[in-house]
């Protein structure tokens, strides 16, 4: 990686569907707080709620940003989704192509 750039990460969370997913990843990528957004519809979750298994079909959101924009764009996912308690996790990415990690600061930079 690059000394100049911010390290990257992956926010990953779930949606109840395409449209919900669709409308937060393209506000996360307008307002600067991740630099793409992958949409894989078609999960199936199953969880634990309110003391029952539960399962869903759910759409899998996979967000590349920067160590840096990762704290603003988690809250900005909470304030956006639809979920009481929404899947919000933060990966750290030990290493990627230089000019892919260029791209992802520069499309986060405000």
């Amino acid at each position: 990686m690059s000394g100049k750039s911010d390290p990257m990460c992956i926010l990953l969370s779930t949606f109840p569907d395409e449209e919900s997913a669709r409308r937060i990843a393209s506000t996360l990528v307008e307002e600067r707080h991740v630099a793409c957004a992958n949409l894989l519809p078609g999960a199936t979750s199953i969880y634990r709620w309110e003391g029952k298994v539960e399962s869903a079909k759910e759409v899998v959101a996979i967000l590349k940003t920067r160590e840096a924009s990762a704290t603003a764009a988690m809250a900005r996912i909470k304030e956006l989704h639809p979920y009481e308690v929404p899947e919000i996790v933060q990966i750290a990415v030990k290493d990627a192509h230089p000019a892919y990690l260029a791209w992802v600061n520069e499309s986060c930079a405000r």
